[in-house]
């Protein structure tokens, strides 16, 4: 689950780091109460939606030569017209695709004079099996460029859990940083404070992008990305309060009512699998024949008929589906419960797009003689290059 930088910003002040002013709004109107009540005269008005990229970022209704999705204003008038220029309209960044994301929020923020920008993360690193701080003195860029072009200017610190941030830890990431005097000492104390709200919210990534030192010498965290692990949402209802539905997608959001793990895609081929490592490899093998997946789901590996059902419903919701490919290797899952639940979806949302099922596994010969006695057009398969050969060929009208 992710969150707004603005949101994000919140948690981190409540543990004690040191962030900016700030006030986030909802309409045009409410702009000029919100720069009024910050020091100025510098305003930073930034737009909120669950992407990056968004000072580069550009509306689509406003034209090439429009400002992004992050600008500065010297004037609370400026400070409304550009939060009267920007809500409502829809941002395009590297992340968000062509489709680009609406924003109907803003954060307006006091300005701050920088004198260096930093990146830092913090993350979980399986190579280690620990948390990690990834550092760089090259904040404010794109950290995937700066990974491909210099990588000997990102470090990694792994955290013991046991022993915590330890001196030996903010030693390495403050020289990784080059802080010297009243930066390096804000670093810290901030670094623990980042460490402890990482691990005590159950997060998989806090990024900290660009973390500034300003002109005064004292360090600031200027922008906030969180990303919480959904597992352990149940522990922590002040942050499922802060999810903001309107930035995901409608089929992952039904998805989640039924514990069904979905991701949306952009390809046209639905997949419906049991188990996250077929499900990647029935991905794979449909683009290996030229096609791209419309999803990953997996349905699980003890799915009832009522959850294979929605499931169903929801790959054949989405418009962009042209095909079905059910894959199912029954272990717990067994071949009869997943015919039984795609046979009762086709009977009552219909199947207007090719379906291909192979089954194989605990009760596989009961599965084929549903399928085969429901008297639905289905396309049988043996083996999974089988089904992902047919699912393509069908789509393409072959």
């Amino acid at each position: 689950m992710n969150i707004h930088e603005y949101q994000a910003k919140a948690l981190l002040k409540s543990f004690g780091a040191p962030v900016a002013e700030g006030v986030a709004i909802f309409s045009a109107d409410e702009a000029e109460a919100a720069a009024k009540s910050l020091p100025g005269p510098l305003y930073v008005v930034k737009s909120q939606i669950h992407a990056g990229g968004r000072g580069k970022g550009k509306f689509k209704e406003l034209g090439p030569d429009a400002k992004g999705g992050v600008r500065l204003a010297f004037s609370i008038e400026e400070a409304k017209a550009h939060a009267k220029e920007m809500l409502g309209n829809t941002l395009v960044t590297k992340q968000t695709g062509e489709a680009g994301k609406q924003v109907n929020r803003l954060y307006i923020e006091d300005g701050a004079d920088i004198d260096r920008e930093l990146y830092l993360s913090i993350l979980v690193d399986r190579a280690v099996g620990q948390v990690s701080f990834v550092v760089s003195t090259e904040g404010g860029m794109d950290i995937e460029t700066v990974a491909h072009d210099t990588p000997e200017k990102i470090i990694n610190v792994a955290i013991d859990p046991e022993a915590g941030v330890t001196a030996e830890n903010l030693a390495a990431l403050t020289s990784a940083l080059k802080l010297e005097g009243e930066a390096k000492a804000d670093a810290k104390r901030l670094f623990p404070i980042l460490y402890k709200a990482f691990v005590e919210k159950d997060m998989s990534l806090l990024e900290v992008n660009p973390l500034i030192v300003m002109k005064n010498g004292r360090m600031r965290v200027l922008d906030a990305k969180m990303s919480f692990d959904g597992n352990a949402l149940f522990r922590h209802e002040d942050v499922v309060a802060l999810r903001d539905q309107t930035e995901e997608d409608a089929k992952e959001i039904e998805a989640s009512k039924y514990d069904l793990a979905y991701v949306a895609l952009d390809g046209n081929i639905g997949c419906m699998v049991n188990g996250a490592g077929l499900a990647m490899a029935t991905m794979d093998i449909i683009k290996l024949y030229g096609a791209e997946p419309a999803n990953f789901l997996d349905v699980g590996g003890g799915a009832s008929k009522e959850k294979v059902t929605h499931a169903f419903k929801i790959i054949t919701a989405d418009p962009a589906v042209k095909g079905i490919l059910v894959n199912i290797f029954g272990g717990i899952m067994k071949c009869d419960v997943i015919a039984e639940g795609v046979i009762a979806a086709v009977k009552e949302v219909g199947l207007q797009v090719p379906l291909v099922v192979r089954l194989e596994g605990t009760n596989v010969e009961l599965g084929k003689k549903i399928i085969n006695e429901s008297g639905l057009n289905v396309i049988s398969a043996d083996d999974l290059d089988d089904a992902a050969q047919k699912i393509v060929a069908a789509v393409k009208g072959a």
